[in-house]
């Protein structure tokens, strides 16, 4: 073998061990060291999420570019997404027709009053049901389970009876008695949750507070409930926007003259077309497209609340899911 051909095969297993090096390093920022390194599996990744989301977003999608719409936009098939003209005027409707102020304020007394007080109450029962031992402490677990499991429509007649005694029908008080009781919207779930946040809390401040002559009380509201911040926020959002969004309970407790939003929401109709509720009145409404993009932006006016409280309290709110451990 002469030296050209010692040559020509040491180029040649020059270039195929380049040749490779270049194969594993497209292999490498293709597929990456592990599974969920590489660009094929972000773009999985990305393009699922945004199908998620599309998913997600396709109903609020729907709610913006509908109440913008006046009635030629609605009738036209090929007007889908982006309307030809802005029409402000179904805004105004809605507005009016859902007396907004009132109902806002009637929703929010109720939302805001009676989730405060579910966070204090639930709280203090979470952290006795976690810290504090007291004969049938396993019982009174058993039975805040069971009244999460029973559904409320079981019990919506007994609750109207003795509301109706009471004379608390009609008053933000058919919401806020039974917060102050512990038996609001979802209080058993939200006794869970600090029940199960204040069990992976640290004995040791307990005992250091006890050694210094702290009583239970001046323990949970000096120690515990600082430290229980997250939980509490999480609890605090999670009761607002259900009570705020809440219609079943509403719609059997309070009349005319105290309406919450949900429920000025399902009378819109009939003050838009002026056809009564029941009977052929609900075929009429169906194929109403008058009233279509007014009830989008009164549904937009309902939602919109909510999602600011969220916009400001997004970051705080994901950090007390996962300290309160609601992820695992």
């Amino acid at each position: 073998m002469n030296i050209a051909d010692i040559c020509r095969n040491a180029s040649g297993k020059i270039s195929h061990f380049l040749w490779s090096r270049r194969i594993q390093r497209v292999k490498m920022v293709a597929l990456g060291r592990h599974a969920n390194d590489g660009w094929i599996a972000n773009l999985v990744i990305y393009f699922l999420l945004s199908v998620i989301a599309y998913l997600y977003l396709q109903p609020l999608l729907y709610i913006v570019s509908t109440m913008f719409k006046d009635l030629s936009d609605l009738l036209d098939p090929t007007v889908k997404w982006i309307p030809r003209q802005l029409d402000f005027s179904n805004l105004e409707t809605a507005w009016r027709g859902l007396h907004y102020p009132k109902a806002f304020m009637n929703t929010l007394t109720i939302a805001l009053s009676s989730s405060l007080i579910q966070v204090v109450v639930c709280s203090m029962t979470g952290y006795a049901l976690a810290k504090l031992e007291f004969p049938g402490r396993g019982v009174v677990t058993f039975l805040v389970i069971l009244t999460f499991l029973v559904p409320p429509q079981i019990i919506i007649i007994p609750l109207y009876v003795i509301y109706s005694k009471l004379g608390l029908l009609n008053t933000p008080f058919v919401f806020i008695v039974p917060a102050i009781f512990g038996q609001g919207v979802r209080s058993a779930l939200f006794i869970i949750i600090f029940r199960q946040f204040f069990k992976t809390q640290p004995i040791t401040l307990e005992e250091a507070a006890k050694l210094d002559g702290a009583s239970t009380f001046r323990l949970f509201f000096r120690i515990m409930l600082p430290l229980s911040r997250s939980a509490c926020l999480v609890v605090f959002l999670f009761s607002f926007i259900w009570y705020w969004n809440m219609y079943y309970e509403p719609s059997m407790f309070l009349q005319d003259s105290y309406l919450p939003l949900s429920i000025s929401l399902d009378r819109l109709q009939e003050v838009l077309t002026g056809v009564p509720a029941g009977g052929a009145g609900d075929a009429l409404r169906s194929i109403d497209p008058i009233s279509e993009a007014p009830k989008m932006a009164a549904a937009f006016l309902i939602i919109a609340p909510p999602l600011v409280l969220y916009m400001f309290m997004q970051r705080w709110f994901v950090e007390g899911i996962e300290r309160t451990g609601l992820v695992e």
